[in-house]
């Protein structure tokens, strides 16, 4: 684990394990978490031989509070930072939520005109954009992104508890298995965090067009998603994607829900490692 320091002075935090000449994959968090929330798949992956890499956002997790930047392409160099900081070669990246935001913004951006990326998996992901628009009518009204800003403001803390223990996870269905654990971890990861980064991100999450991200992304593409997923529009996101990609690979999953890489970590590991080694 270490730090490294961006070109505009914020500091990210960043694990490292596993063989330093072993295939790398790329991992990339969603909103409002950290690192962490990928803890399943990176010691899968490390059994699996891989040299697995995670960072914490900025304004999330163990990475600096910053003021500023909390914008696609900000998050893009951030990761581009860490990559070129570790000199990451023929990587896999892997992005759930917002962090496939930020994957297709980093590969397109970074990673394809460094040479440094080998594949990719949106998982559950934002792009094209979240935010309904002319050219994507399917997407969500501003007010829900206005309503999230007035939660986050008013009582963060309650706000983390309610999406983690409702719809995140599905653990609002009905016959739905609850983990109080992964609840409280899903708010100790939000909490560690930065109240001004968080809010900023939804706007970064919800209103960023990464249509032209997705065309660029040459790379073989792996696109998974839920079809009980209450946080991103299923139906739009993962067919857009899809459609997009130049080279991709659609996946449903009946009934999972958005947080399905905690969830059904047995289902989704095997499944993307066969992506990895096709």
């Amino acid at each position: 684990m270490g730090y490294v320091t961006t070109k505009d002075g914020v500091d990210i935090f960043f694990k490292d394990w596993g063989p330093k000449d072993a295939q790398p994959i790329v991992f990339h968090h969603g909103w409002p978490l950290s690192s962490d929330d990928w803890d399943a798949q990176m010691l899968y992956f490390l059994g699996k031989g891989f040299r697995v890499v995670a960072s914490d956002r900025r304004g999330h997790g163990r990475s600096a509070q910053v003021s500023d930047g909390h914008d696609m392409d900000h998050y893009a160099a951030d990761v581009s930072a860490v990559v070129e900081h570790l000199d990451l070669k023929n990587a896999v990246h892997i992005g759930h939520s917002t962090g496939g935001g930020q994957v297709a913004r980093y590969v397109a951006k970074f990673g394809l005109p460094q040479g440094r990326v080998a594949k990719a998996v949106l998982v559950a992901a934002v792009p094209p954009i979240m935010l309904k628009t002319e050219a994507y009518p399917g997407g969500l009204p501003l007010e829900v992104f206005d309503g999230f800003r007035a939660a986050l403001a008013a009582n963060r803390a309650q706000f983390y508890i309610d999406v983690a223990a409702g719809p995140f996870y599905g653990f609002n269905r009905d016959g739905a298995k609850v983990s109080q654990g992964v609840i409280d971890n899903w708010w100790r990861q939000g909490m560690i965090g930065s109240a001004k980064a968080h809010y900023e991100g939804i706007k970064a999450f919800s209103e960023t067009d990464q249509t032209e991200d997705l065309k660029a992304m040459t790379v073989p593409t792996l696109v998974l998603q839920g079809d009980d997923d209450q946080i991103v529009p299923h139906k739009n996101a993962s067919a857009l994607q899809a459609e997009l990609l130049p080279d991709s690979t659609l996946k449903v999953y009946p009934g999972f829900p958005h947080g399905m890489l905690t969830t059904h970590a047995d289902v989704i590991n095997p499944d993307i490692l066969a992506f990895i080694k096709g």
